[in-house]
């Protein structure tokens, strides 16, 4: 069928498809050709056997080990899907090449690797061998057609309603914040929910390594990273990015993860009058989110006072998110406010902490995010006892 196709001159849609079928006269009947020509499609153009999953709207994530271990994840943690499989290593690996090429990126064994968004927004990671041993792996993360809402999230138990009507908050009075957690926590998704809430009058500037942030709001730029060519050249760093977004008039300044030396710039730019800049970052717990950017600020050269004195003035708030082991729930676990310990080091106080029954309780931090929200004419968290 590639060979027709390619003779044909014609692209690979499902008219094409079925036209160069038919000439091939397959002793098929009218309903076996039509799901024919379907498969011939979504092995063409689209994931292959894992179309249908992706098609599901339940499915957050498909990953690929092996032609018969694929598994996904449908909001409650990890399982093996039993009724999908491909072919053999090779069609993994076709698959992974055909992928990275619809999202123009390179994957061959001089960069056997490649993190990239598909044209309809899935996340695509991928890992040829002899990095991978045996096989090709294949991770996909599903793009929703829009982001969730903030009352979408606590309906699904995200976050209780007072935690919720706190952010709202905490958005009004353009405080500054990073999310913090675990891969799969839902940072990304809380972040494009806040972002939602933004005035529809501000001005957001999104940079990513990989354009994933896609809020509900009226006025969204978004800048994203590009690795180097073949020749080493024409490579785009998120730091880059962040210094260009500080020149196109952001109101909002977005860093849609935190894991390198831009980590600096961010910081510096929260200092110079762009309140209300936030990211994600990568960490165990909200405690750990100081020394988790002074081991990226490192990577910029800056000195462990000189990064704790930058992140006192210029971060406010840390929300971070957990997934409970049991139900596999992602949730909003804890908010702390930024503060200084006896030695002039940056540290984090819980100001709430978000139990799993949906309690809601203040922390010894509590004050100072009260303070910081009066200062901006804004009360905080007033369901909160």
């Amino acid at each position: 069928m590639r060979l027709r196709l390619a003779e044909a001159g014609a692209a690979p849609t499902s008219g094409s498809v079925a036209a160069a079928l038919r000439a091939a006269r397959p002793p098929l009947g009218g309903d076996d050709v039509l799901d024919t020509v379907r498969s011939l499609h979504s092995e063409l153009v689209g994931a292959g056997p894992l179309d249908v999953l992706l098609a599901d709207p339940e499915v957050t994530d498909v990953l690929v080990n092996g032609p018969g271990e694929i598994w996904v994840d449908r909001g409650s943690g990890l399982c093996r899907e039993a009724g999908v499989r491909f072919a053999d290593r090779e069609a993994v690996r076709r698959l992974a090449h055909r992928l990275a090429t619809a999202a123009g990126r390179r994957l061959d064994d001089a960069r056997p690797w490649v993190d990239a968004r598909l044209p309809d927004g899935t996340r695509l990671h991928a890992v040829l061998p002899p990095i991978a041993a045996g096989c090709t792996h294949i991770s996909l993360r599903g793009n929703r057609p829009r982001p969730f809402t903030l009352d979408e999230l606590v309906r699904a138990g995200a976050l209780p309603a007072a935690g919720a009507e706190l952010l709202r908050g905490v958005l009004r009075a353009r405080l500054s914040l990073l999310i913090s957690g675990g891969a799969g926590t839902g940072k990304t998704t809380l972040l494009a929910a806040l972002l939602g809430l933004v005035g529809p009058t501000e001005r957001i500037v999104v940079a990513e390594d990989s354009a994933e942030l896609r809020p509900d709001h009226p006025h969204v730029v978004r800048l994203q990273s590009r690795p180097p060519n073949q020749e080493g050249l024409g490579e785009l760093t998120l730091r880059d990015l962040v210094r260009q977004a500080l020149r196109m008039r952001p109101d909002r300044l977005v860093v849609g993860e935190v894991r390198g030396a831009e980590v600096l710039d961010l910081l510096t730019a929260l200092n110079t009058g762009h309140e209300g800049g936030c990211g994600t970052v990568h960490a165990n717990a909200a405690v750990d989110v100081p020394v988790r950017l002074e081991a990226l600020g490192s990577m910029a050269g800056l000195d462990r006072l000189a990064l704790h004195s930058q992140l006192r003035a210029a971060l406010d708030l840390v929300v971070h998110l957990v997934r409970d082991p049991a139900s596999g729930r992602r949730r909003v676990a804890e908010v702390h406010t930024v503060t200084a310990d006896p030695a002039g080091l940056a540290v984090t106080q819980p100001a709430v902490l978000l139990a799993p029954d949906g309690s809601v309780v203040r922390g010894p931090g509590w004050a100072r995010l009260e303070r910081l929200c009066a200062a901006r004419g804004v009360v905080a968290g007033t369901g909160i006892g």
